[in-house]
């Protein structure tokens, strides 16, 4: 993979038995960012799990180094746990220091909600909840599936400067959204281009 993170060769997407998508190919280095767009149901949620090992490629290779972390529509978050012991099972289990979960809820705002339980969360304090998952993970590699979504203007602000760092620090992101996101110099990839020879005509 020479010094790329993540790379997808050839790359072609089925779900529930129907090809979504074909010819996908992208490399991203460190530094780097894609942004996949299309309309809902052309299949960029489903890249995204490809490229998270959740699915399966239908045909071609994808190909990570290093460990990814996933943020899309699943909380993946205990509710009856606190909003920090929840994010330090997860710290736990990825096998990085306790002190970054405090950082990742510091970058998003929500160091005041530590010690809430996670389902008095609103649906924009678990979006950003989710993507201090993310930042805590200690991934080079983040997959967005609509990060987005459920953002106030000051929340996305966090975001922003969240992958700001994340891109600082060497990590890659892939990302799908219908919004605009803040991934200045973010390869795009149209995903009608991508459509099965049926579909397109």
């Amino acid at each position: 993979m020479s010094d790329a993170l993540l790379r997808l060769s050839g790359v072609a997407c089925m779900r529930g038995g129907r090809l979504l998508l074909r010819g996908i190919d992208l490399t991203l280095a460190p530094g780097q960012s894609a942004l996949l767009r299309g309309p809902n149901g052309m299949g960029k949620s489903s890249l995204i799990r490809l490229a998270a090992g959740l699915l399966p490629a239908f045909a071609g290779t994808v190909e990570r180094r290093g460990k990814a972390a996933l943020s899309d529509e699943s909380l993946a978050l205990d509710r009856d746990r606190t909003l920090a012991d929840a994010l330090g099972f997860w710290a736990r289990m990825d096998g990085v220091p306790a002190a970054t979960v405090a950082d990742a809820l510091s970058a998003l705002g929500l160091s005041g909600l530590a010690d809430i339980p996670v389902r008095m969360l609103s649906t924009g304090q678990r979006k950003r909840a989710m993507l201090a998952r993310v930042a805590a993970s200690g991934a080079p590699i983040w997959l967005l599936d609509e990060p987005a979504n459920g953002l106030d203007s000051a929340s996305a602000a966090m975001l922003g400067a969240l992958i700001g760092r994340h891109l600082a620090g060497g990590g890659v992101i892939l990302a799908a959204s219908h919004q605009d996101l803040p991934l200045p110099g973010a390869y795009e990839i149209d995903l009608s281009a991508h459509l099965p020879q049926d579909a397109q005509t």
